[in-house]
């Protein structure tokens, strides 16, 4: 079994920066491909980033350029920084951790991008 905790959303100002981070505990993590996606209020869930177990990175075209994703597999632990954030990033951001054919999520974190 796999528990995604995810952490360090918040409120942040249109141009802002944040970074998030989800720790995962449990079996797995290092030949894991690992994602994050975000869903904002009355939309559906939407694809932000992944990252393959070689560290492959592939983005959104609506955040490519400003976000970045990355992980450290020994605090196993997926980073995504967000920089020029806009009010349209504002959404519930979860990891996802895929486990062959099955996917384990985390319970979100919040981001608010507002002035």
């Amino acid at each position: 079994q796999v528990r995604l905790v995810e952490s360090g959303g918040g409120l942040v100002q249109p141009g802002g920066s944040l970074r998030l981070s989800c720790v995962a505990s449990g079996s797995g993590f290092r030949l894991n491909e690992l994602g994050w996606y975000r869903q904002a209020p009355g939309k559906q869930r939407e694809w932000v980033a992944t990252i393959s177990s070689s560290a492959q990175s592939s983005y959104a075209d609506s955040v490519k350029g400003r976000f970045t994703i990355s992980r450290d597999n020994d605090k196993r632990t997926v980073y995504l920084q967000m920089n020029s954030l806009k009010p349209e990033d504002t959404a519930v951001y979860c990891c996802k951790l895929q486990g062959g054919w099955v996917e384990y999520w985390g319970q979100g974190t919040q981001v608010t991008v507002s002035s």
